[in-house]
């Protein structure tokens, strides 16, 4: 056993020796190369098919693990791009298999190569290879991956290679956001670059997020769990949204021979002659790829909004939701499920969703008959401090608007509001005077509400009726139990001395008829809804004061208050130096004489 160890050992020796003789010269080859011999190979492939091997060496120099200058990265990308670009339209696909045909043998490994170039391609655009001051290597890189994309297949666009590199944009994790502005200022502008990144998007949410949210396993240089999610959104948010052209307008497009051209030349097949010619190189009216784009765009977003969002990606996502995804969307009613369960959630998140929830219920006949019992659940103090609180009051004074709404459903909403003016800040008083103000002129109904004594002769309970006691309940969720129609608007009537000159004026104007509509307007709740302490400040400060009270005194005083304001008190200086309790005897004996 002993002679067949020492062979084994032996052997592994002259292995390693050998490695580490492979890795020094292939280290010496590094250097002695230059940045001529680089351009040489380049001309010599580009010159010959004599030169063919010189592909391989070249794509060498592209490879992401290797450490080659920068010079000769960006020497041999040029003529790799120059040699493959014009034999892209005649390259059979990466799945053909060659024939007996040496041309065809030719071909298809000229194939593999070209998806070698691409790969290399993908690797360094979102490598860490690059610094800063060398980006704009990596915009001529994306440029060369775009061409490929534009004229890969066979002349078309090449979505499998832009969808390689849209999904290893989103997985990276530090070069997603230098790619995107670069994506963003050159290429979104192409309604069938913005139409494959939707189906990008939706294909890596479906099985490659999923993938890597049950992996347990977390990786430095590729992205996972809420990361990933944030470089989706971010991508989804910085796509422009689709422009609305004229009929003889048309979109612009990447590639003209697109995706939009296919059903045009499945019908021009069937016309002959000339026609057919024409027909097959046109491109659909703006109203078909209109069509089409919102079909992708609503399976991208509503594919992304099944994800478990962080919640600072999902406030930002409710606070635009509806700007920039419901006008957007082949049919908006199918985010009723996301907006109800948002609203349903309660606090901030309740607040952002109610914008996108109105306008589903306004524009697109949605019925959730929860809206006001949730809504009545909002009216919190920490709502008038919200960051989102203007939006927020100027939907709630829409939605309290229809003069259809009940009596006890305005009343309860009008002393809820009332209620909260007791604790909220001078701005949020504000608003609330005007919301009540609205509803009192809205709904002449609740009059009665602004001045209402103890109806004790109607009521069934006698006994259990107090002079003096507020018959509304503030906790009681169910508005058909809150008693606010056997109650009042006292709460407002204390505003009147509100030590916020501002609101107790504004207050004045409630002493007004508001059932005479001739002589009434509503106030506009947006004029009060993002007020502050620091906007009424400034605005008393602009307010111009016609009197102006003043203190005239006909002597100096010589105390900070005088006898007349304690009454069977004096105050004497202790000249003599008496001590204080000789002082509080001599006043408590003057006490007891009076």
């Amino acid at each position: 056993m002993a002679p067949i160890q020492q062979q084994s050992s032996s052997k592994k020796r002259k292995n390693n020796k050998n490695v580490s003789e492979a890795k020094k010269n292939k280290n010496k080859k590094k250097k002695e190369t230059t940045l001529s011999d680089v351009k040489h190979l380049g001309e010599e492939l580009l010159s010959s098919k004599a030169y063919i091997n010189n592909l391989p060496l070249l794509l060498n120099y592209l490879n992401p693990t290797t450490s080659y200058p920068r010079e000769f990265v960006l020497e041999s990308l040029l003529s790799l791009q120059s040699f493959f670009t014009p034999l892209l339209p005649h390259l059979p696909s990466s799945n053909a298999k060659p024939t007996e045909d040496p041309d065809s043998i030719y071909r298809t490994w000229v194939r593999s190569k070209f998806d070698e170039f691409v790969t290399c391609l993908v690797g360094l655009s979102v490598s860490s290879f690059f610094h800063h001051e060398d980006e704009a290597l990596r915009e001529v890189v994306l440029d060369t991956l775009m061409e490929c994309v534009k004229v890969g297949n066979v002349g078309k666009f090449h979505s499998h290679i832009y969808h390689k590199f849209i999904k290893n944009m989103i997985f990276s994790v530090e070069e997603a956001d230098t790619l995107l502005n670069l994506l963003v200022s050159k290429y979104f502008k192409y309604i069938d670059i913005r139409y494959f990144t939707y189906i990008s998007i939706e294909k890596i949410i479906g099985k490659d997020v999923k993938e890597s949210s049950d992996s347990e396993k977390e990786s430095t240089t590729r992205a996972s769990g809420q990361l990933l999610i944030r470089n989706i959104h971010h991508v989804l948010s910085k796509i422009p949204p689709l422009e609305q052209l004229n009929e003889n307008s048309e979109y612009e497009m990447w590639n003209a021979s697109g995706v939009f051209t296919k059903e045009v030349e499945t019908e021009s097949k069937n016309v002959k002659g000339k026609e057919a010619k024409k027909s097959g190189n046109d491109v659909p009216s703006p109203a078909k790829i209109s069509k089409k784009m919102k079909m992708k765009f609503s399976k991208a977003w509503m594919s992304f909004l099944a994800l478990p969002l962080p919640i600072d990606v999902y406030k930002e996502v409710l606070v635009t939701l509806h700007q920039t995804v419901i006008p957007y969307l082949s049919s908006p009613i199918m985010l009723c499920d996301f907006l109800t369960r948002s609203y349903d959630i309660g606090g901030v998140i309740s607040v952002m969703a109610l914008s996108s929830l109105f306008i589903l219920m306004t524009e697109h006949g949605l019925e959730y008959p929860n809206l006001y019992v949730k809504l009545y659940a909002l009216l919190e103090p920490s709502v008038f401090i919200a960051k989102h609180r203007a939006k927020f009051f100027q939907l709630l004074d829409s939605c309290l608007k229809s003069p259809l709404l009940p009596a006890y459903l305005a009343a309860s909403f009008a002393k809820k509001l009332s209620r909260l003016a007791l604790t909220v800040p001078p701005s949020g008083g504000l608003v609330i005077v005007a919301l009540v103000h609205n509803l009192l002129r809205r709904h002449p109904s609740i009059n009665c509400l602004v001045h209402q004594e103890d109806n004790v002769e109607t009521a069934k309970d006698v006994s259990s009726i107090k002079s003096g006691i507020d018959q509304f309940k503030n906790d009681e969720t169910d508005l058909l139990k809150t008693n606010a129609m056997r109650s009042s608007l006292w709460e407002i009537d204390t505003l009147r001395h509100h030590y916020c000159p501002p609101l107790s004026r504004f207050v004045l104007s409630l002493e007004n008829d508001l059932t005479v509509r001739s002589k009434t307007t509503e106030v506009a709740v947006k004029d009060f809804s993002s007020g502050s302490y620091a906007t009424i400040f400034r605005e008393e400060i602009r307010r111009r004061v016609k009197q102006v009270p003043l203190a005239f005194y006909k002597a100096i005083p010589t105390s900070l208050f005088s006898e007349s304001d304690f009454s069977g008190w004096t105050f004497q200086l202790d000249s003599n130096n008496k001590s204080s309790e000789e002082i509080d005897t001599k006043n408590s004996a003057e006490r007891q004489s009076e």
